[in-house]
């Protein structure tokens, strides 16, 4: 049985990339050029999960220029084959490690009321790191009226974080 290893995303992982978050079934699928983009622009703040050969995960994230303490989690994909076994929050602990170097305070997501799996992973996030977890409305659906029929995102926000948990750069 072949172990998870994480590293940062290649502009070669683009084609998995765009693969997995396509037979997700309940991400919004960007274009292949976004993915293009995140794997080059974005690699120091995105992961790719692999078991062996295969590309089994990916989480693309970034900081907010006008708030650099900030990692902003856009996605978080597992192959279906691979849910259950805690890839997810394995990303995202060692995203955060990865993307720190100790100057991220907060980690910050949208997610609809109807994603329990991402408000479990966040809140399992915040519980170990003992930080506390808060959300408000960021964009109500009415915004996406006309484009396409979406839900309601509410905008998660961790933290403060400690800098313990964000000064580790273990990837093993």
């Amino acid at each position: 049985m072949s172990t998870v290893t994480y590293r940062h995303p290649t502009v070669q992982d683009a084609p998995a990339v765009t693969r997995l978050i396509r037979d997700s079934g309940n991400l919004d699928v960007n274009s292949h050029y976004a993915h293009l983009l995140l794997c080059h622009h974005f690699r120091g703040t995105c992961l790719v999960a692999e078991k062996g050969f295969d590309l089994i995960g990916f989480v693309s994230a970034y900081r907010p220029p006008e708030d650099p303490g900030v990692l902003f989690v856009w996605q978080i994909a597992v192959a279906s084959s691979a849910r259950g076994a805690g890839i997810a929050g394995g990303m995202l602990d060692r995203v955060v490690q990865l993307a720190s170097g100790g100057r991220v305070h907060f980690v910050e997501a949208t997610i609809t009321a109807s994603n329990a799996a991402s408000i479990r992973l966040f809140t399992s996030f915040a519980r170990r790191q003992g930080v506390a977890i808060a959300h408000r409305r960021l964009f109500p659906a009415e915004l996406f009226h006309g484009v396409e029929q979406h839900e309601s995102e509410d905008l998660y926000r961790i933290g403060p974080l400690p800098s313990t948990s964000c000064e580790r750069n273990d990837f093993s």
